[in-house]
């Protein structure tokens, strides 16, 4: 993935977390890149209806995080932890090939703030993304009917959407972003049985982001104008097979890699 999706969002925290065992999703206790548009999956004007949607929704939790098993170790996503990874992220944030797309290379403290009103509010929230142990990727999973975006398609308010970023050169266009994206679109998946679609927007400048999505199995259903570029709308569908009233966030077995838009392909 090349520096991955430029999206400012709004975020809150939940104590809910999942863990990888035998290959499967399961919850444990946490401590632990689109505005007037017409796709292929609709177009909708209703800005004001997302909004609401996103208002009689403000109550639900997003994600607060999960481990999946991948090819490469363990993915294992949290929720940012302001005073311990500013210093990383500020780092990411400010290097060209994230800086490009993402557009945050901000001073420290302007960071900080962003993240710490992520962190208290109900739309997105701020993760990290550790393989093995190291730290790779930062992510915003984000509830799409309260962002931009969710007025461009017919957005349901169980509808998730990612941000992503790979902050070390080295480590893009080697599939990586392929991989991560894939466990995390299971991840969500697997520890939110209501969320029946995973989306994204990254910008059509930045191929390497759009083709590590479509490599991940998300569908390119358009391009969508937003407040900041002209974005790919990229929605991978919850699978039948978890399409039942109880798809068991339990048992939930990922499904292939996959990659996010930002720095790595």
């Amino acid at each position: 993935m090349n520096a991955v999706d430029n999206a400012p969002s709004v975020a809150e925290a939940a104590p809910s977390t999942t863990t990888a065992v035998g290959g499967a999703v399961r919850p444990t206790s946490a401590e632990g890149d689109a505005v007037s548009t017409t796709s292929a999956v609709g177009t909708t004007s209703a800005v004001g209806g997302a909004a609401a949607a996103a208002r009689h929704h403000v109550g639900r939790r997003l994600p607060e995080g999960f481990s999946v098993p991948t090819g490469r170790g363990i993915l294992t996503l949290r929720p940012v932890r302001v005073d311990d990874d500013l210093g990383l992220v500020h780092d990411w944030m400010n290097r060209p090939h994230v800086a490009r797309f993402w557009r945050q290379d901000w001073p420290a403290d302007r960071l900080r703030g962003y993240l710490t009103d992520l962190l208290a509010g109900p739309v997105s929230r701020p993760m990290l993304g550790l393989v093995a142990g190291v730290p790779v990727s930062y992510w915003e999973i984000y509830r799409a009917v309260a962002e931009p975006v969710g007025a461009a398609y017919p957005a349901e308010p169980t509808d998730l959407g990612v941000h992503v970023l790979i902050g070390e050169p080295a480590l893009t266009g080697r599939g990586l972003g392929r991989t991560l994206l894939g466990a995390v679109r299971d991840g969500l998946f697997g520890t939110d049985p209501e969320c029946a679609r995973v989306v994204a927007e990254p910008d059509v400048r930045n191929a390497a982001s759009v083709r590590a999505f479509l490599r991940a199995g998300f569908a390119h259903r358009g391009e969508i104008e937003l407040p900041d570029k002209t974005a790919a709308l990229l929605v991978a569908e919850r699978p039948a097979e978890l399409r039942t009233a109880g798809a068991d966030r339990t048992s939930y077995d990922g499904m292939a890699g996959a990659d996010r838009e930002g720095s790595a392909a």
